[in-house]
């Protein structure tokens, strides 16, 4: 079954579970699929009748666990692979038709970057470049020079690939994606493997990137990647799209889930038996720690009960879901948050 992409402009967090059907516009897209699939031998399925929109201008986030389907969906959309069954479209133009009018203009990195290891920076971006038949060879110097300065390589542009750092070897993978003007950037997990200061970098450059106008299409298993850069999501779980749309949905989201109080105290079962006469419901007892769903409970009018009744009050908190906590909620698994 296909169908027509949810509007990608709109403010409203669609969720695909179960399976919905959304008739609305995807004009103003950079990326658009219609029920795109991919099975492999044996009847494995990667990816199942996928209908994505990821609006121009955007920084877009597609999260999963590892093996959600996420690099298999990008090697069809960039022509890599075929599908069993749907269609795409990059920057308005069907494909696969159209690869040869469109592809020049869509910068990619999928499976991390490959370079020859005893060339340097600069040398390597220049088979990149020569390699590219839209490229005009008379301003290959000026192209090469400010990929290299937009990526912070400029002064290790004569280093030798094999001697750079796992860093700057991604933003010299960014930066062969950049060699000519794109209206659209693919990234398969650009931050994969970074320390802390490393993807610091690249997100920073990916903003940088965005801020000029160009769609950024950013492959993810990590949470506070995609969080703090991205404008929207798109969440998968086993090859299924789950749930897509602006980020600030996924926040409502998880502002929608239930707040519990939590209380220390080693009389747990006094604690618990205050609760429950507060009306409090979904209540959990363990080991020198009671909780349960505040409701419209005031926090301060529960400590002040436990107090009354005699429970050693140690510590009260008010829990609210994490991001993490809504994204597992939609698959079922975890995501990694450390960025």
């Amino acid at each position: 079954m296909t169908g027509t992409p949810p509007d990608a402009g709109g403010a409203v967090l669609t969720v695909h579970e179960p399976m919905t059907r959304l008739t609305a516009s995807a004009e103003g897209c950079s990326i658009v699929t219609r029920g795109l699939t991919k099975r492999f031998r044996g009847g494995q399925v990667a990816v199942n009748d996928l209908d994505l929109a990821v609006p121009r201008g955007s920084v877009f986030g597609f999260l999963g666990p590892n093996g959600s389907g996420k690099t298999t969906t990008i090697r069809m959309l960039l022509g890599l692979i075929a599908p069993t069954s749907g269609g795409w479209e990059l920057l308005g133009t069907p494909m696969p038709g159209g690869a040869a009018g469109v592809l020049p203009r869509v910068g990619a990195l999928v499976e991390g970057p490959a370079f020859y290891p005893y060339l340097s920076g600069e040398a390597n971006l220049r088979r990149y470049d020569a390699a590219d038949p839209s490229a005009d060879p008379r301003t290959a110097n000026a192209r090469i020079g400010l990929a290299l300065e937009r990526v912070g390589l400029a002064a290790a542009a004569r280093k030798r690939y094999r001697a750079y750092s796992l860093g700057m070897r991604q933003r010299l993978a960014i930066a062969a994606t950049l060699l000519g003007p794109r209206e659209l950037l693919v990234l398969d997990e650009p931050t994969n493997g970074l320390d802390p200061q490393g993807t610091r970098e690249v997100r920073g450059l990916i903003k940088e990137v965005a801020a000029e106008g160009t769609t950024v299409f950013v492959s993810s298993h990590l949470l506070a990647e995609v969080e703090h850069m991205c404008s929207h999501l798109a969440v998968m779980r086993t090859g299924r799209l789950v749930a897509q749309g602006p980020i600030s949905g996924f926040r409502e989201l998880r502002a929608g889930g239930a707040v519990r109080i939590r209380v220390e105290s080693p009389d747990t079962a006094e604690a618990a038996a205050v609760l429950a006469a507060l009306g409090l419901e979904g209540i959990r007892a363990g080991d020198a720690e009671v909780s349960a769903e505040l409701g419209d409970a005031a926090p301060e009018r529960i400590c002040a009960a436990l107090v009354a009744d005699g429970v050693a009050v140690r510590g009260l908190a008010v829990q609210r879901p994490s991001l993490e906590d809504v994204f597992v909620g939609l698959t079922g698994e975890g995501f990694d948050v450390d960025g």
